[in-house]
């Protein structure tokens, strides 16, 4: 597929995905006569493995160092898959990873929560001022109530 179906598939920009291939995060599989790239299933996956990182706050390199070693517990460094101590190497930095991810995670959920009671706190406010706003005097002099709908009925 091309990168424009890509960037759909993914909800990542056509700037974004190219960026990621300058930095080695991803390499389109091939290219077209026209010199279009082309990606595959594989490469979709990859930039999603890369978009569900980016929100943690995982760098360029941690990202890369995470797909270098999913590509070779998956075989894919073509000597096929480790065994033996490397592989638990592999493991061990996969868990660091899954380990930052779970307590990145939990950081942003405490900040959303926290963005939440701010939103509500505001929410209140804005009522009980709504419901505790003193009478205004309209236009005319006389006395309106206050409220969204006071424009429209304060006499001219």
């Amino acid at each position: 597929m091309q990168i424009g179906e890509v960037a759909a598939r993914t909800e990542l920009s056509l700037r974004t995905i190219r960026h990621y291939e300058e930095a080695g995060l991803v390499v389109p599989s091939a290219r077209s006569q026209g010199g279009f790239r082309l990606y595959t299933e594989g490469d979709v996956a990859r930039l999603m493995v890369i978009r569900r990182m980016k929100p943690l706050g995982f760098t360029l390199d941690r990202m890369r160092e995470l797909l270098a070693a999913t590509d070779r517990l998956d075989g894919h460094a073509g000597t096929g898959p480790p065994e033996g101590e490397e592989r638990e190497e592999l493991l061990e930095s996969l868990r660091g990873f899954e380990e930052a991810a779970r307590r990145r995670t939990a950081d942003l959920r405490t900040q959303l929560a926290r963005a939440e009671e701010f939103a509500i706190t505001l929410r209140e406010r804005i009522e009980r001022t709504e419901r505790t706003e003193p009478i205004k005097m309209g236009r005319t002099g006389e006395e309106s109530e206050s409220g969204p709908d006071s424009e429209l009925t304060a006499p001219a």
